[in-house]
């Protein structure tokens, strides 16, 4: 079986790289950083130690692979990410990789070995912290990229392009990366819940049903810029009076369905000064729900209210769409499996829904995806005080570890 201490050690060491020395800052490991590269290296270490052969692919992404007694049928995928949010936590994707290399070592040191290949992968760039875009690891793999987040740029305004460039991969042969629907019998993924419904229910681990898919926006307003204090209130075209307006509508038009929510994390404005009627606002907007066609509406009614806000107060308003995925049902087989691996274990669990996006999204276009939610404490995650314990940790990749034999046997 998987190794506890082993594999709390792992997660522990892995946090320490990209930490803030102000523990309350929490740590930040973005791609293409020279954080990213220690960390890369780091795992990469740990599935050489698991019996993995390592290599990256063209969007790398990092793969260790055990080749199974039958190299012709597809391959058992097992993953996650370890890159982070700004001021993130330890445990957000970390914990999927590090109990999929666990995995992979524990039946090393069992000699078990499966029918097919099992191939463990650190995605690159699920977060899309840097470049206001995500998943680039993933959506290589699947066939989804869309060039045009290669020209999206960073603080620094560096592209990603360039990024990658500068770490040594060709943004040209990004395609080379694409597998084949039918080549992963099943992809299967360990991640912190970042929710409370585990939690409520006292329990540590859930088997996941399906994933709401994250619909990104920046949407520019522009009005007319001007003197504080010599411009007439009802002569102003505002447009940060126009966007405090409209984030209250999309509160309440977020919170009129079940299970829609959505988020404003970015705003800027120009020119910035105190004394100055702003010219432009630009600000984010989060977007998602389990449902496509709650989704849709949602989007239908929040657009349908900065037009009448807009045109009210004689502003232009423009959309740039930053990332889209559509919701996905996880494979009601996989999803069985892994609750008889669970009754095995004497693992209590239930089924629920991410409300979270992650690379299961892009790999449910290629394959069977199933996924593994730990608790979370208090529902906490993209901040530093994220936490799930070492106990909880242990139950979600033993979980994984049963459900891999379970998957290996069941899809021969």
């Amino acid at each position: 079986m998987v190794n506890k201490e082993r594999l709390w050690n792992h997660i522990m060491e892995l946090g320490k790289i990209g930490e803030s020395t102000d523990k309350k800052k929490g740590l930040t490991r973005l791609v293409f950083t020279p954080e990213e590269d220690i960390a890369k290296n780091l795992v990469k270490s740990y599935m050489v130690d698991a019996g993995l052969t390592v290599m990256e692919d063209a969007a790398g992404n990092l793969i260790g692979k055990r080749i199974g007694k039958n190299p012709d049928l597809p391959v058992i995928m097992l993953g996650s990410h370890i890159d982070t949010v700004f001021r993130g936590g330890k445990f957000d994707g970390a914990l999927g990789v590090l109990s999929a290399i666990e995995v992979a070592r524990a039946l090393k040191e069992k000699d078990i070995k499966l029918s097919h290949t099992l191939e463990v992968v650190s995605f690159t760039d699920e977060e899309g912290a840097r470049f206001s875009t995500g998943m680039l690891g993933s959506q290589a793999m699947t066939g989804n990229l869309d060039r045009d987040m290669l020209e999206r740029k960073d603080d620094q305004g560096i592209t990603l392009k360039e990024a990658l460039t500068d770490a040594g991969y060709d943004p040209d042969k990004l395609t080379d990366a694409q597998r084949s629907k039918g080549s992963i019998a099943a992809y299967l993924e360990v991640h912190i819940e970042q929710g409370k419904v585990l939690e409520k229910s006292d329990l540590s681990v859930g088997v996941v049903s399906g994933i709401a898919g994250p619909r990104w926006f920046r949407i520019t307003l522009r009005g007319e810029s001007g003197h504080a204090g010599s411009t007439p209130m009802d002569l102003r075209r505002d447009p940060m009076a126009a966007a405090a307006e409209i984030l209250t509508h999309i509160e309440a038009i977020a919170g009129e369905q079940r299970n829609t929510v959505a988020t404003v994390g970015q705003f800027t404005v120009e020119p910035g000064g105190i004394n100055i009627i702003p010219e432009k606002v630009s600000f984010s907007l989060d977007l998602r729900d389990e449902d496509l066609e709650n989704r849709r509406i949602a989007e239908e009614k929040i657009k349908e209210t900065i037009a009448e806000i807009v045109d009210r107060r004689g502003l232009e308003v423009d959309y740039q769409l930053l990332h889209n995925l559509d919701p996905v049902k996880c494979d009601p087989v996989l999803v069985k499996l892994a609750l008889e691996a669970s009754k095995k274990r004497e693992i209590p669990t239930t089924t629920l829904v991410s409300g979270a996006g992650h690379d299961s999204l892009n790999l449910a276009g290629i394959a069977p995806i199933a996924m593994i939610f730990v608790r979370s404490r208090k529902g906490l995650s993209h901040r530093p005080d994220e936490w799930s314990t070492k106990d909880d940790c242990y139950d979600g990749a033993r979980l994984l570890y049963e459900t891999v034999l379970n998957v290996d046997r069941e899809l021969q």
